[in-house]
């Protein structure tokens, strides 16, 4: 009887013998018989692995296969990872709803050019051109923004920025809290803009033109506030601002100001003084130290024993005076004074062997060939000088110098709080979260954030530009709070008894510097090799060729990666 038809498959069949399950994989043929079916084996494919037995399979099925590396094409290739985490934080913290509580284009905008600071720090020119080359423009919808919409989004950030301090204000401050005021400068490039101008530079770019700006932290750190000034404005006529700010804009009713030792004067402690519920620490400069132990409120012998104690004295009424010293202040001190005298000595002593030999005469050469250099280490009040037409000499000061070493070491903090409010030792721990600015400033102008150097021309794109430097240093503190177990932070500074000693990092801080490695094993990061880390996880825009479709793939992050997005993303603020 003739054979009918007939269809080709894989039949797999299992059985148990005691303890193990036997597969069977045959390759068979269906065909009718006249009314019966019947099945033929053609092979065995047992022997062959799993992955091709089921390749055979979908293949009699009518699947089509093609080689793999011909199935897609990636199209393009974008880091993603680095953005996935600083806009998780971002959003974690609110930071869109901070700028604006309605979403808009303008928004958008400048949420990208803050992330884009912190992912890549530059010009707004380079922040247009860089946003394509990530996905942060497809991840704020901001795709083809040129230079001109960034401006343009500054311009409207800084009609919100009073808002925008105040809602940080009221996230981070209350009533009775300490407050934290520094002041810093930035060089500027360029002649037109009316903020620029001389004055007292923190980069070392005397001559430069320059702006200043005033930060507002809280306790610990976070940016609040900021302001600009225009460069020639000392330090001192920056602060009564701050009190307005703290006052009436941010309506605190009562405020513990630290504020640095060069913003006291009489006409700013008058106008604090007048400021019901506003109280303030800071230090006593050098010759005001000098003087307390001149007139003997301050007795050096009291630190043979202790380092901290408070006193009093007539010329400062109605305030507390706490003396702090450090011995390892003292002794860097020591040894930095020293460095300098020899370093100044080396510089005399040519002259010196000049006038000797006769190559150098008359005491108006000899003091102009001295005045270049006596002072260069600032330490020319140490050197009695000899200069007369055919000898010049010079010799150290011993007793200036003995009078000086006597207080290296220590500084004496000056306070309108009450000691029932604020002990000592208090005092001394708030006066030292200032350094929680300088920190600022430094990670500010350095490469983390570049707000130095400044090339805008308007005065008001130069305020903006420093407001969204400010932004983009908020959102970067609490990214390193959050990523502290992965990179050398100390996840848990602890809590020195004496608050003048040097602080000291806990012992798992120590470990991880020591062994490069986290508490799990991870190698330790610094925030910057973190993010690049981060930016290895890419976007993949994929294309199946011939039916004109695409979608995503995204980079399987590593156990690193993987935390860090975590944290990022559920971190609490």
């Amino acid at each position: 009887m003739a054979r009918r038809g007939g269809a080709v498959h894989v039949v797999t069949t299992r059985r148990r013998y005691k303890d193990r399950v036997y597969e069977t994989h045959l390759l068979r043929r269906t065909y009718r018989e006249g009314a019966r079916v019947r099945n033929e084996t053609l092979g065995n494919l047992s022997h062959l692995p799993a992955e091709t037995v089921e390749l055979v399979r979908r293949s009699l099925r009518g699947e089509a296969f093609v080689p793999a590396g011909e199935a897609f094409r990636v199209v393009r290739s974008r880091p993603h990872g680095h953005v996935a985490a600083v806009l998780g934080m971002a959003r974690r913290l609110e930071l869109p709803r901070l700028l604006d509580r309605a979403a808009s284009r303008e928004r958008s905008l400048c949420l990208a050019m803050v992330l884009q600071r912190l992912l890549e720090p530059g010009s707004k020119l380079a922040c247009a051109r860089a946003l394509a080359q990530s996905t942060l423009a497809e991840e704020l919808g901001v795709e083809g923004a040129d230079v001109d919409d960034l401006y343009g989004a500054l311009d409207w950030l800084l009609a919100r920025q009073e808002r925008v301090e105040a809602r940080l204000a009221r996230r981070h401050l209350e009533s009775g809290t300490l407050v934290l005021y520094d002041v810093s400068s930035s060089y500027f490039e360029g002649r037109s803009c009316s903020l620029a101008r001389r004055g007292y530079s923190r980069d070392d770019k005397r001559g430069s033109l320059q702006v200043v700006y005033g930060l507002l932290l809280d306790r610990k750190g976070r940016p609040l506030a900021v302001d600009v000034f225009d460069g020639s404005v000392h330090d001192d006529k920056t602060l009564i601002d701050q009190v307005e700010r703290l006052r009436r804009r941010f309506r605190l009713h009562t405020v513990v100001l630290a504020i640095d030792r060069g913003m006291v004067t009489k006409a700013n402690l008058d106008a604090l003084r007048a400021e019901e519920g506003i109280a303030w620490i800071s230090a006593l400069k050098a010759p005001a130290v000098k003087k307390l132990v001149k007139e003997g409120a301050l007795q050096l012998s009291l630190f043979d024993e202790v380092s901290l104690a408070e006193i009093e004295a007539a010329d400062y009424p109605g305030e507390r005076l706490i003396v702090c010293r450090n011995p390892l202040v003292a002794q860097e001190r020591a040894r930095t004074r020293d460095e300098l005298l020899e370093a100044s000595e080396r510089l005399l002593a040519p002259i010196r062997q000049r006038v000797e030999h006769g190559t150098l005469r008359g005491s108006a050469e000899i003091g102009l060939a001295v005045g270049q250099v006596a002072n260069r280490y600032k330490v020319k009040k140490h050197f009695q000088l000899e200069i007369a037409d055919d000898r010049f000499d010079f010799r150290r000061q011993d007793e200036r110098i003995a009078e000086e070493a006597a207080l290296d070491g220590i500084y004496v903090l000056r306070t309108s709080v009450p000691a029932q409010e604020l002990s000592a030792p208090d005092v001394v721990r708030s006066y030292k979260a200032l350094a929680e600015a300088e920190r600022a400033f430094r990670t500010l102008k350095g490469p983390e954030l570049e707000i130095r150097p400044i090339h805008h021309r308007l005065e008001e794109r130069v305020r903006a530009h420093v407001f969204l430097c400010m932004l983009a240093y908020y959102l970067e503190w609490h990214l390193r709070e959050a990523w502290a177990e992965l990179t050398f932070e100390d996840e848990c500074p602890p809590l020195a008894a004496d608050p003048v000693a040097k602080a000291e990092r806990s012992p798992a801080a120590k470990r991880k510097s020591s062994t490069k490695r986290t508490a799990s094993g991870e190698h330790c990061h610094s925030f910057r090799s973190l993010l690049k880390q981060l930016a290895l996880i890419v976007r993949n825009s994929v294309e199946v060729p011939g039916t004109g479709a695409t979608f995503a793939a995204i980079t399987e992050p590593d156990a690193t990666q993987a935390r860090a997005l975590e944290l990022a993303t559920t971190a609490r603020p």
